[in-house]
């Protein structure tokens, strides 16, 4: 099971560091691009998408419903009934083909970074981390070889082995929403995410994010890393 688990995991430290709306005004640097992003990320309230993780040759597909500041959930259509919910404190994550739950209390590091990430501040921390460029230049290019779709991309490079990618490169539509996000771990394993039919501020009710766990699924507790005292 570590396979699946080690992909959700990604999962939510890509959504929950990741802007979702950017200025139509023109910007002359990465990094004031970056920061034109940080700036307007904080007047998105709630959003819902179509996503789609790709590892090798699994590719995980599903809902995404996302409300500020730290409520995330993913209903997976592949593999099915498959869902990973987390409100900044706590995250769970229902296995149907093991009947597993698995339930991680986050350490206070994580806590304030799940908190933060969605917002002017914690973008702010992103940076801080990370170094920005524009991957080839500032201009729009397709989104992969042969697409005629055009996005800007933007390359974040890590300034410490402590962070989960050593790299993620970040593909802006020209809407102004992320539309890809591919990031390189520490071990050179490359993670694809992609957003699409993006929804922004419908007013997405709390209770989209409560889950009731199957009452014969087995339960195991922290099972990423020990709670902090």
């Amino acid at each position: 099971m570590r396979h699946p688990i080690f992909l959700f995991y990604i999962v939510l430290i890509l959504i929950l560091g990741i802007p979702g709306k950017v200025s139509a005004q023109e910007i002359l640097t990465a990094e004031n691009y970056f920061d034109e992003v940080s700036a307007r990320y904080g007047k998105i309230q709630d959003y819902t998408a179509t996503i789609s993780i790709t590892q090798g040759e699994t590719i995980m597909t599903g809902k995404l419903y996302y409300k500020n500041p730290n409520l995330l959930r993913i209903d997976f259509t592949e593999p099915e009934d498959q869902v990973l919910v987390t409100n900044g404190v706590e995250m769970t994550i229902y296995i149907p083909k093991y009947e597993v739950i698995l339930v991680q209390k986050l350490k206070r590091r994580s806590q304030a970074a799940l908190a933060n990430m969605a917002s002017e501040q914690g973008l702010h921390l992103l940076k801080k981390n990370y170094g920005v460029a524009y991957l080839s230049s500032p201009n729009f290019i397709p989104l992969e070889d042969g697409s005629e779709e055009m996005v800007r991309k933007l390359k974040l490079e890590s300034r410490s082995t402590a962070e989960g990618f050593r790299q993620i490169v970040l593909a802006v539509g020209r809407t102004g929403l992320i539309r890809r996000v591919t990031g390189v771990t520490i071990g050179y394993e490359e993670f694809v995410l992609d957003l699409t039919d993006i929804i922004v501020n419908q007013n997405i009710p709390d209770r989209r994010f409560e889950y009731d766990s199957p009452p014969y699924a087995n339960v195991y507790s922290d099972f990423l890393f020990e709670v902090e005292e």
